[in-house]
C-alpha cells in the first residue's frame, strides 16, 4: 500500500465505491457482483467493443441489467493516463485488473509505469501482476519454486528435447497470444518450426524467446482460488478447463479426418470459452495445499502478497498416485464467469458465488471494517 492510495481511500466516499474493470474478460462478472453486494460499477470500453456494456447488459429502469456506466476510451491502454485516472477517482472508483487490462495496457506501457502511474486503488496486488509474465527476473516460476509446486520441466535449448515437448512462441500477428507446438525431438522442432515460420505464425526473434518445457499427460483443470485477507482464509471458488478454437475443433475429429488435415494445418490454442469442469474429492486436500503453499510464497516475495482471486492452471498427471502439475499461474480475476457452475463456493458458502460477486463482498467486508487499506494497493 502506497501513501498515494491510502490517501486516496481516506478521502473516498464508502457509500458510493464503484468497482470499475476493462470492457473484456471477465467485466460483467465484476458488474453483476458489484451490483449483488449493493455496490456501484463501472466498464471501461473502446469504440466498437461498448455496446455488450452500454446497451444490451446496460442497468434498465426496473433494475435488470447489470452495467452502471462506462467510460469510453479511444484505446484501453488509455486508461492509464492522467484523465482517465482523475476521471476514475472522481467516481470513487477500485480498479479490478484482469488479464485484458494487463495485455492492452502493455501495448503502450511497461509494468513499471502502470504500477507508477495508476493512481486508483487497485484490488489485489499491482506489483504481483508483472509475475505472470515468464521474462519478469521473479516470475511465476520463482514463485512456484518458492512453493515447492511442481511444474514442467523446462528446457534451454531445443537441442534438449528428448520427449514430447510444448513450445511456447510469440504469435506474429496475434500479439496477446502465444503460438504452441509440440515436438518430441529436435529434428521434428526444425521442420514444425519451419512451417510456421514459412506460414507467418511465429517470428525468428520469437521463435528465439520461445520457452519449452516437457509436455504432461493429463486433462487440464483451473484451480481458481480467492485468498481473503479480511477471513484470513483460502478458498476454492471453482474448477474449470478451456475451450480453444481449432484445437477443439480438430480433437473432434476422427483420425482418419485429422490425418487429411495434413501440413497446411496450424494448430491454435486462442481461448475461446471455458466448461465447468469438477475434481475427484480425493484431490481437494492437495489442491488446497498448493494454493496455501502458492499463498505464503508470494507473499515473502512481494508483500501484501495474493489479496482476492488467483489460479493455479494445472495438468493432472497419472499415477499412482494422481498428482498436480502447474502450467501457468493466473495473479488476478481469471477469464471465466462459470466457475460458480461447480460447486465448491456452495460448499463453503451454501450458496453459488461468483469471483465477480467475491470480490465485492470482500470490498464490503473491508469497506465496513474500515480496513479497504489491507485489500487495496
Amino acid at each position: 500500500m502506497t501513501a498515494g492510495v491510502a490517501d486516496v481511500l481516506a478521502r473516498y466516499d464508502p457509500a458510493k465505491l464503484t468497482l470499475c474493470c476493462v470492457g473484456s474478460h471477465s467485466a460483467l462478472d465484476v458488474c453483476l457482483g458489484a451490483k449483488r453486494q449493493g455496490l456501484r460499477n463501472l466498464v471501461i470500453t473502446v469504440k466498437g467493443r461498448e455496446r455488450t456494456y452500454a446497451h444490451y447488459y446496460a442497468t434498465r429502469p426496473d433494475g435488470t441489467g447489470c452495467v452502471d456506466d462506462t467510460l469510453m476510451l479511444e484505446h484501453f491502454a488509455d486508461v492509464v493516463s492522467e484523465r482517465a485516472q482523475l476521471d476514475l477517482l472522481e467516481r470513487n472508483a477500485i480498479f479490478v485488473p484482469n488479464r485484458s487490462f494487463e495485455v492492452y495496457a502493455r501495448q503502450r506501457h511497461s509494468y513499471d509505469e502502470i504500477e507508477r502511474t495508476m493512481l486508483v486503488p487497485f484490488f489485489g496486488s499491482r506489483a504481483l501482476l508483472r509475475a505472470e509474465e515468464r521474462d519478469e527476473p521473479d516470475n511465476q516460476y520463482r514463485l512456484l519454486e518458492a512453493a515447492g509446486i511442481r511444474f514442467p520441466r523446462r528446457l534451454r535449448s531445443h537441442d534438449e528435447i528428448d520427449g514430447l515437448t510444448l513450445i511456447k512462441a510469440p504469435h506474429a500477428k496475434v500479439t496477446f497470444e502465444r503460438a504452441f507446438f509440440v515436438a518430441a525431438s529436435p529434428e521434428q522442432y526444425h521442420r514444425r518450426s519451419e512451417a510456421l515460420l514459412r506460414a507467418g505464425v511465429i517470428t525468428q526473434e520469437g521463435l528465439a524467446s520461445a520457452v519449452l518445457e516437457e509436455y504432461v499427460l493429463g486433462p487440464t483443470v483451473n484451480l481458481n482460488f480467492f485468498y481473503s485477507p479480511m477471513l484470513r482464509e483460502l478458498e476454492l471458488l471453482g474448477t474449470d478447463t478451456r475451450r480453444q478454437t481449432n484445437i477443439d475443433g480438430a480433437r473432434a475429429l476422427l483420425a482418419v479426418e485429422q490425418a487429411s488435415l495434413g501440413g497446411a494445418f496450424t494448430p491454435s490454442m486462442e481461448e475461446a470459452g471455458h466448461i465447468a469442469a469438477t475434481l475427484t474429492e480425493s484431490m481437494l486436500e492437495q489442491a488446497f495445499d498448493m494454493g496455501e503453499r502458492f499463498v505464503k510464497a508470494a507473499r515473502a516475495a512481494r508483500a501484501p502478497g495474493i489479496v482476492g482471486p488467483f489460479a493455479l492452471q494445472c495438468v493432472v498427471a497419472a499415477g499412482p498416485p494422481k498428482s498436480f502439475v502447474v502450467y501457468d499461474v493466473s495473479l488476478r480475476i481469471p477469464g471465466s464467469p462459470g466457475t460458480k457452475y461447480t460447486p465448491y463456493s456452495a460448499y463453503r458458502w451454501g450458496g453459488e458465488i461468483s469471483v465477480g460477486e467475491r470480490i465485492a463482498k470482500e470490498v464490503v467486508l473491508a469497506r465496513d471494517a474500515g480496513r479497504l487499506r489491507e485489500v487495496c494497493t
